[in-house]
Formats: C-alpha cells, structure tokens, sequence
C-alpha cells in the first residue's frame, strides 16, 4: 500500500514540484493549500504518514499549525520547510514536534531521504510498542490486523469471550493466526499482565507430556534431577494456550479433563494435587468432531472445550486484509534487518491479493520477509516474489543504483538531433530566455523529469533548475515527464 504524504504550502508551484519528485518515487500525494485544511485532514479523516508543511503561510503559519496538531493528539511525523534556515527557527520547529527540518529549495534526494526516516522512526516506533504490548501480555484485539468482515467477527466474539474464563476453542487452517488470536484474549481479559503460556500439543514427546503439562517432583523418574512445576502451573493466575489439541494422547485426555474439571493437577511423582487458577483458550487445525467419531479424541473433552469456538478464517477468505497485513510486515521486518521499505507497489499488490495463499498469513509473513531482505528499490516489485509472479530480478535491479528512476540514464540509446533553434522566423537570434526554457523542456523530455539528472547534464545546481522550471512556467512540462 503506498505511503501517502500530505503536502501543505500555499504555493501551487511548489506543491506541484514536490508532488512531481514524491509520485515518482512511488508515494501517493495530497495538497493542502492552508494550516486549517491540513489540521482538518488529519484530525477528521483522511490523515496521511508523512506531513511536509511550510512554515511561512497565510492566515495560519506552519509553527501554529504544527502545534494545532500535536495538541490534537496527532502523531504523524512531520518535516518542515522554509525559505530560512535560522538555528532559532529550528529549534522551535523541533520543539513543537517536527521530525526533520528542509530549507527552500530542497534537492529531491533530501525530501526523500527525510520521508524515509520519518517513515523508519515510525515503522520503530510502533515495533516498539507491539513488543512491550507481547512482552507484557496485553495484546487486545485492536491490535490485530484487518478490518475485513471475518475479521470483524472474530473480535466481536473474542471481545465477548475475553469479559469470562469461558473456555474457547479456536479453529481454522494452519497459519491462520490462532495463538494471536489466544493473545488477544488473554489480553483483553482481567488476566492481562498475568502469564500467557503457550504449549503446542503435537510437538510434545509421547513421554514427556504428563511431566510436561502438570510437572514432576525430584527423583519421580529416571532423569528427574530437579522439581519441574509444568506448564499449568507456569499459568497459574494467567492463561494456558493448548495449541493443536487434536494432537494429544488419549491417555493425557484423561488427565487435562479432570484438571480441566477439578481446577487442580496431579504432578509426576507428587502425593498430593496442587490447585490451579488457570484459563484454558485450546486451538486446532483439525475436525475434532470429525475425531470424536473416529475415537481418537474424548467426547466429554471436546465438549468441555468447545464451549465458545471461534473460528479463525483462511486468508483467501479476507484478501482485503492483504495490504494491511503487508504494510504490517513490511514495517517490522524494516526494524529487524535495518531495511527501509516503503511498501509495494500497486502490480504488487495486485499480485499479492489476488494469490490464494494455501499456508494463510503465515506463508505471507515469510514471502515478505525474503522480499525485504532482497528488495533493493524503495517499493517492492512483481520480481521481488518469483514463486508467485513468475517473474526473475532483472539483472540491472543488482547494479548499486541510488533508486530505480535514475538507472539507465547513463546508457540512454541515441537520439535523433534536435537542435534548440537560435534564430526567429525572421532570421534574428532568440533571446536567451527563450533558448534556456525550449532547452530546459526538452531536457525534461529527454530525462523523463528526472531533476538530479538533468542538472547534471546542464551543468547547474539542482535549486537553480528548479528556480528556472518556475521562471519559466515548465511545471506543467515537469508533471507530464514524471
């Protein structure tokens, strides 16, 4: 999903000159001509990810504007821009809660660069945030990614859920997300902050599972060097997830239903039950009814655990939840290994969506993480998921290129000659005026409005081209090159 960047300046020509250099680069722009609009937006709808405002405007300057929006709760990462560059403004700029500082005219590869780490400090940010929330038990379903209709569901009935020790049973394919789910639970309950212990059934040793599960006392089998307290009573006063129930030896059914019905475990080797306050959240990937007719797994158990399922649905099921679970991703993975990945393109997503994704978010969770670790261009592309678009990295992708909208202007293939005229109608010599501006736009033809290569080619700095595009009144020539 393409990050979009809010440009506030009561200049057109300006708003134009940044919309020109952000779009081709792949972000989704909208204007705001005054401090008011601009507060409107982000605080009544519409918002954006980036804000870059202009400090000198009418009516409303960016200084009160800036503040206007911080008092109002808003956290996105602004950059200020003005035509002075003095320490006092500066420091108020930063004060006031801006994230990064441009004096006028900025070259585009600054703008850029800015946007990025705003969007990486974001990215940080929140990282941040979900972890402690992991960490700390107090992950609720707001935190939990898509709106779509299944979606909706699931944290309708998991709010209902999480106000009682009810146990649930989550269902649904591998993959799907089931223990975020179980988090989710635990964390809007009243046992958030208390353990959440997470236990997966079929990866359990056949004999292990009871010393596992309820504990062992020293010396209660060979091995047992040590009292072991188990996983129930690890979950005491907290939550206890029993991932792929289906999976569990019918022996250690019995066991899980009395502690189960008795609130109290029997540990390996213990003469007497120890009594646990624990609530049970259970998920499984199989039929389990479909299992209780087979005789593989208790019928009393089922139904004691079975009291309020949720099913958890298949990705192909919410593909409207792709792109926010992309842009999820891709921020995470961005802290993880330093990356600084704005998003996916619009082919990309296209892609991504409309694949149906047999292993569900987690297949997703992994396909963007190798994305990210070989993405080289600030969007990721159609080449960047071979497996799914059939489509190899072009070798020129691995050349070590500021961004993809400046390769090949080095080996551009000849062109016929088309001399800038010199002379009039009637034979006099143009003015220079006219002779720089006819060459200015075909420069911009030329270089598809690509203004760091044309200066280069010109010969003049960046902030001169930019000045002579506005003298000249080429932005019109500028927008249709990008």
């Amino acid at each position: 999903m393409a990050k979009t960047v809010l440009v506030v300046d009561d200049d057109p020509t300006q708003r134009r000159l940044a919309q020109a250099v952000l779009e081709r680069e792949g972000y989704q722009v909208v204007h705001a001509e005054s401090g008011g609009e601009a507060i409107d937006r982000l605080t009544k709808g519409g918002g954006a990810d980036v804000v870059l405002l202009d400090l000198v405007m009418p009516q409303m300057s960016g200084m009160e504007c800036l503040a206007e929006i911080r008092t109002a709760g808003v956290t996105t990462p602004v950059i200020v821009l003005t035509a002075s560059g003095g320490i006092e403004t500066v420091v108020k700029a930063m004060q006031a809660g801006a994230q990064d500082f441009f004096v006028k005219p900025a070259s585009p590869e600054r703008i850029l660069v800015g946007i990025r780490n705003a969007l990486q400090l974001t990215q940080l940010t929140a990282e941040v945030g979900r972890l402690k929330k992991h960490v700390a038990g107090r992950v609720t379903f707001a935190d939990l990614v898509g709106d779509s209709r299944p979606m909706q569901m699931v944290k309708a009935l998991g709010g209902r859920a999480a106000k009682s020790t009810i146990p649930v049973l989550i269902t649904g394919e591998s993959g799907v997300g089931k223990e975020v789910i179980a988090r989710a639970l635990h964390g809007a309950s009243e046992r958030a902050g208390k353990p959440f212990v997470a236990v997966n059934c079929g990866a359990l040793p056949v004999n292990l599972v009871e010393s596992i599960l309820f504990g062992h006392e020293k010396g209660s089998f060979t091995g047992a060097s040590d009292k072991h307290l188990g996983k129930f009573a690890e979950a005491n006063g907290g939550t206890l997830f029993l991932d792929e129930i289906g999976e569990l030896p019918l022996d250690m059914q019995v066991k899980l239903l009395r502690a189960l019905q008795e609130g109290e475990i029997d540990p390996v080797g213990s003469k007497r039950a120890v009594k646990v306050d624990v609530r049970i959240v259970s998920a499984t990937n199989r039929d389990l009814s479909g299992a209780v007719a087979a005789g593989t797994f208790r019928e009393d158990l089922f139904y004691r655990l079975n009291v309020f399922p949720i099913e958890a649905p298949a990705l192909r099921d919410r593909r409207e939840d792709i792109p926010a679970l992309i842009d999820h991703f891709v921020g995470r993975f961005n802290v993880e290994e330093g990356k600084r990945v704005a998003g996916a393109s619009a082919e990309t997503l296209a892609l991504l969506t409309a694949f149906d994704w047999p292993g569900n978010v987690r297949q997703l969770e992994n396909t963007i993480y190798r994305a990210i670790v070989l993405a080289d261009a600030p969007f990721l592309q159609p080449h960047d998921f071979p497996a799914i678009s059939g489509i190899a990295m072009p070798l020129e992708a691995q050349a070590s290129q500021p961004s993809a909208a400046v390769q090949g202007y080095a080996d551009l293939p000849p062109l016929p000659d088309q001399p800038i005229k010199i002379l009039d109608e009637r034979g006099h010599l143009r003015t220079l005026e006219d002779i720089e501006r006819d060459l200015i736009q075909h420069a911009i033809e030329v270089y598809a409005g690509h203004m760091s290569e044309i200066a280069r080619r010109l010969g003049i700095g960046r902030s001169t081209l930019y000045r002579k595009v506005r003298e000249q009144g080429l932005e019109g020539a500028l927008k249709e090159a990008g």
